[in-house]
């Protein structure tokens, strides 16, 4: 357009639109008899979905529009015609408590295209799908070019050769910049259509927000709040005192509404100090002996205080044989287990500590999460395997003695949030344990990592703790973000894999 525009607006469409809509449409489809729709189809459409009828308007003048109606997807998922959809005037087809919405037309009238109006209706279309909570959108798509390939390529491999940018379709390829993908073909769509062999492809949305309805009510969390437990190693009066301290960080983490306490590894550790008088490896085995009694307090808690709690890690022998293990102690006063699947090879040459086996994520009142211990967050292929789970939030209890072995376990830990698309969560202990052997000094910074994409730090820190300062840290985590950023991020970590090129799969035993 030559002219200056002064003003863009999207608008319901009304009655009073209808005269401008029918002439807007008969100079979009190049003046086809028939090819507008009647005034008792609008104003039914009207009727029975107002939200679902717009148009876009410049300086006044109807630029564009966008008619949909509400279906139940599986009466329409496998084949069928556009007269199925539109053929009846009283729109029988559209289902108010159905769950997809049906484009029946867009269109942008010739002088105002390249203003990328067409971009506003279809983001206006799925901003409303959000709203109602429908699981996606769909419509039937013509293939205006197929008509030129018809005689060596079927519709599927025409489509295969637009997707690959070998082929251009101004229809196919501006709906799949849209966030559109093909579902299936379409046979005898739109009678009439020659130009796309009266082919059409049946185009579909996603809506990632989209939630199941259901009868029972639900407490699963979008936000999560992160409650980290910087643990400062010092001498404890046996277990109650220890306990108490413990007792006193889950109630300030609490205070604030947290969801998650999480504790480091070894935070029992202190208690070590009446076995001096043994070996390493043999007092090590009676810090063992407090693990039942310790997890059993910790699960009444969880519950006494209404949040989920992480107990980082603690020894513990089964059939004799030591692992370095942990438990989620959920609020509902559930607890389940986790293990260290790569001891360190102090923990093995001190300690006589064994791998253990069991990798698995957890279903929380927040969603899925995994816990790996410490060393387990340096090696790609375990976190790999529990975002491949459906896990949101990683929580990595550790504890290192120098700084160096402290940015090993924070830099994998960044790393996994960037490859994974997942938070991260690390709580370390600070201090000293002058009276434990193998126990000397501790240092960290905990700290909850994000990917790194624009709805999310640019460095991808979401807070730090102070180093080495005991304190607690607490953090909004967002888990709607991820899903954006599952389907709409800059880059797509998880999406772009190549699975035709490489696999990772647990080995069977």
């Amino acid at each position: 357009m030559e002219n200056k525009i002064e003003n863009i607006e999207l608008s319901y469409l009304t009655l009073d639109d209808y005269e401008a809509l029918k002439q807007a449409t008969l100079q979009s489809y190049g003046g086809m008899p028939n090819s507008y729709w009647k005034l008792e189809e609008i104003g039914r459409l009207i009727t029975l979905f107002p939200e679902g009828q717009v148009v876009i308007k410049v300086d006044g003048q109807i630029a564009g529009c966008a008619l949909s109606i509400i279906v139940d997807f599986d009466k329409i998922e496998h084949q069928h015609t556009y007269d199925d959809i539109t053929a009846d005037p009283d729109f029988k087809i559209h289902d108010a408590k159905g769950d997809v919405m049906y484009g029946i037309d867009v269109f942008i009238k010739p002088d105002y295209r390249g203003l990328r109006l067409g971009r506003r209706l279809y983001d206006y279309r799925k901003e409303l799908c959000e709203k109602l909570n429908l699981k996606g959108i769909v419509f039937g798509g013509r293939i205006p070019n197929y008509h030129k390939y018809a005689g060596e390529l079927t519709p599927k491999q025409y489509i295969d050769k637009v997707r690959h940018k070998e082929i251009e379709d101004p229809v196919l390829n501006f709906q799949m910049s849209n966030d559109f993908h093909p579902v299936r073909i379409l046979k005898n769509y739109l009678e009439g259509d020659t130009a796309s062999g009266e082919f059409a492809v049946l185009m579909e949305w996603d809506n990632i927000y989209y939630t199941k309805p259901t009868k029972k009510p639900s407490s699963v969390k979008n936000v999560v709040r992160l409650g980290l437990i910087q643990w400062q190693m010092r001498p404890y009066d046996g277990l109650e005192d220890l306990m108490h301290q413990a007792e006193y960080f889950i109630d300030s983490v609490a205070g604030y509404r947290s969801d998650f306490a999480v504790f480091p590894e070894f935070f029992n550790a202190p208690l070590m100090a009446d076995f001096n008088h043994l070996s390493e490896a043999e007092a090590i085995r009676e810090l063992a002996k407090y693990t039942e009694e310790i997890t059993n307090r910790m699960a009444q808690l969880s519950i006494s205080y209404n949040i989920n709690i992480i107990t980082g890690s603690m020894p513990e022998v089964v059939n004799d044989t030591l692992y370095n293990v942990g438990y989620l102690c959920r609020r509902d006063g559930s607890t389940e287990r986790y293990e260290k699947i790569h001891v360190t090879p102090d923990e093995a040459k001190v300690w006589g500590m064994q791998n253990g086996h069991e990798l698995k994520t957890f279903d929380t009142d927040c969603g899925k999460i995994g816990i790996l211990i410490c060393y387990d967050s340096e090696f790609p292929e375990l976190s790999r395997l529990l975002a491949d789970e459906g896990m949101d939030i990683l929580f990595v209890p550790f504890l290192t003695d120098t700084q160096n072995g402290f940015s090993r376990v924070k830099l994998c830990a960044q790393a996994r949030a960037i490859e994974n698309e997942c938070y991260v969560a690390i709580a370390g202990s600070v201090g000293n344990l002058p009276k434990v052997h193998n126990m000397d000094i501790q240092y960290a910074q905990s700290a909850v990592f994000t990917p790194c994409d624009f709805s999310f730090p640019n460095n991808g820190v979401k807070a730090e703790a102070t180093a080495n300062a005991e304190m607690i840290l607490v953090a909004d985590v967002d888990i709607d973000l991820l899903r954006e950023l599952h389907n709409f991020g800059a880059v797509k970590n998880l999406k772009d894999r190549r699975k035709d090129f490489y696999i990772l799969e647990r080995v069977k035993k």
